[in-house]
């Protein structure tokens, strides 16, 4: 470990603060009523589009009504995806390298997974799709953010609002999203790496002859917009199969960091606009600090052990003339940058990568699938990480609340069983797949015939794929078929649940909170704005984590490491 590879992670840290403060104040005026620079173009083009569909932004829904319009808009892009992959052949605009129809099974866990914002790829995508399918793709990149934005504004409004029956207007929350946050500044984004080096056209593939006297075919098209929306929308899907890896995606490493500032931009907003919401900023201190805290622990941790590299070779009296693990990493980039890059994207949740986390060693390799498993609350992705914390905080409250036997309270509402018991919903759904599902996976044929690294890697590898879908993150350890009709349907499955029966009771919990009376502080009520609170919060996501995980990662990534140290390697 270097002091520049430490410092970088303060820095990215201190940078993506300044401007999640100062998106925060620009979502906020969007959302909730107040003035913006872009309102002069935007409002026109926001009451076109409500003329045009029919729609009156001024009427509230209920949460149940909320969710139900919510819910048809993602079943209509995931029908619309299904059929354009289903028909690409056919569909010669756009189509220059001939591309032919997606596998049904590939096309059904595409269709989900891009719905979803998970954005999970079993397939290449410059040998798989035609551009006009990755266009398609790119404007679910748009919508499945946004949804997420409107998920956080429901369960946020349980707090603001009082003796309420309604939670707002999807409509709007989704237009107004759309319209000044997800499109100007991925606009904005695309066209930085546009100047830095990343490729935008339609032109055919490019077929040159090697020094060797091969051909190799350079795929491009239309990456700097992909790029700028799978990163700022926290999406992870790339253009091309290595993600911001592949030298088009990612040209350098300014290219890089500013691809780092984009991801983080909307999670870290969403603590700030959680509390302008409330109306009492303090309340985010303590929750950025908890993500803060688990987000830094984990990026040295897993530098760490990739810096000391690998112990079997040390066990074997290999050694080398640099310490560090650089299989699966580009040497542009090298560890610390590697390191943090993936660390980054499994903390917020947009899962693309620049190094390959099969060939992390164990315990490095255990650091970004802890960070899903944590639930996605590490930042997360757009507004889902944010509820996703809160779920956490209601849970950490009521653990208190036992402990002085009063019912707790949360920002002037009650904390009643309701709402504890849909925050514990939200944790134990998605729990239960990552582990019901990576256990018939292991047991049943269809499962272990996709396993080519059998042991405790592939049991990591397998745990990897399933809590990438649960978590919706789409980032890879490698190692499996994950193209077969088992795991395609699978990690669908858990796609789906994860995006869904994970917030959706959080929606629920906020609708029953926003029909509650305010109470005022007394001496009784637990401070939720200090550092009690923040050490409260981040030791209830660790215990949660470890309880429910920790059989599992011992027999995965804690194994395999014990195992290395006595020389002893299981693939990867």
């Amino acid at each position: 470990m270097t002091w520049q590879g430490i410092l970088q992670i303060f820095v990215l840290l201190a940078v993506v603060t300044i401007v999640g403060f100062y998106l925060s104040k620009y979502m906020y005026n969007t959302l909730e009523g107040g003035r913006t620079f872009m309102d002069r173009v935007l409002v026109p083009c926001e009451r076109g589009v409500y003329r045009i569909c029919g729609i009156d932004p001024t009427i509230e829904m209920r949460w149940t009504r909320y969710v139900f319009v919510l819910l048809a808009v993602n079943a209509v892009g995931f029908v619309v995806l299904m059929v354009l992959l289903a028909l690409q052949p056919v569909l010669t605009i756009f189509n220059p390298a001939h591309m032919k129809q997606v596998p049904f099974w590939v096309n059904l866990n595409t269709s989900i997974s891009f719905m979803t914002n998970t954005n999970w790829q079993n397939y290449g995508g410059e040998t798989t799709l035609s551009y006009l399918s990755q266009m398609w793709l790119t404007v679910q990149q748009f919508l499945s953010p946004v949804t997420g934005i409107c998920l956080f504004l429901a369960v946020v409004r349980g707090f603001s609002r009082h003796n309420a029956n309604t939670i707002g207007n999807f409509w709007r929350d989704f237009v107004r999203t759309l319209l000044w946050v997800a499109i100007p500044i991925s606009v904005i984004g695309a066209i930085v790496l546009l100047a830095l080096g990343s490729p935008q056209n339609l032109n055919a593939y490019t077929v040159v002859h090697t020094l060797q006297g091969h051909t190799q075919v350079i795929a491009q098209g239309p990456v700097a917009s992909m790029t700028s929306i799978m990163q700022f929308g926290d999406n992870g899907g790339g253009f091309f199969n290595m993600n911001s890896a592949q030298p088009f995606a990612g040209p350098n490493a300014a290219s890089i960091f500013f691809q780092l500032i984009l991801g983080f931009s909307v999670p870290v907003a969403c603590i700030f606009l959680f509390g302008k919401m409330v109306k009492n900023l303090r309340q985010a201190r303590p929750i950025f600090a908890s993500m803060a805290i688990l987000f830094v622990i984990g990026a040295l941790v897993m530098y760490h052990f990739e810096a000391v590299g690998n112990p079997a070779l040390v066990a074997h009296g290999i050694h080398l003339a640099s310490s560090h693990n650089l299989e699966g990493k580009d040497s542009r980039f090298g560890t610390a940058t590697s390191t943090l890059f993936n660390n980054s994207t499994t903390a917020v949740s947009w899962g693309s990568v620049i190094a390959s986390n099969d060939s992390m060693t164990p315990i490095g390799g255990m650091i970004p699938l802890f960070n899903i498993m944590t639930g996605e609350v590490i930042f997360g992705s757009w507004g889902v990480g944010m509820i996703g914390m809160i779920a956490y905080a209601v849970l950490a409250l009521f653990l208190a609340g036992l402990m002085v036997g009063r019912t707790p309270e949360y920002l002037g509402k009650k904390i009643e069983s309701f709402e504890v018991k849909m925050a514990v919903l939200s944790m134990i759904v998605p729990s239960l797949v990552i582990l019901v599902l990576a256990a018939f996976s292991v047991v049943l044929k269809a499962g272990t015939s996709g396993i080519f690294n059998p042991g405790p890697h592939g049991l990591t590898e397998v745990l990897y794929a399933f809590s990438s879908g649960v978590g919706n993150n789409g980032s890879a350890f490698g190692g499996l078929n994950a193209a077969s009709p088992w795991y395609s349907a699978t990690v669908g499955i858990a796609m789906l649940l994860g995006r869904f029966a994970m917030y959706i009771p959080l929606v629920a919990m906020g609708a029953s909170l926003a029909k509650k009376q305010r109470i005022p502080e007394s001496a009784g009520t637990f401070p939720t704005h200090g550092p009690l609170f923040a050490g409260l919060l981040t030791g209830t996501v660790v215990i949660v984590g470890a309880l429910i995980f920790f059989p599992s990662l011992a027999l995965g990534p804690f194994a395999e490491q014990f195992a290395a140290h006595a020389g002893k390697l299981f693939g990867g």
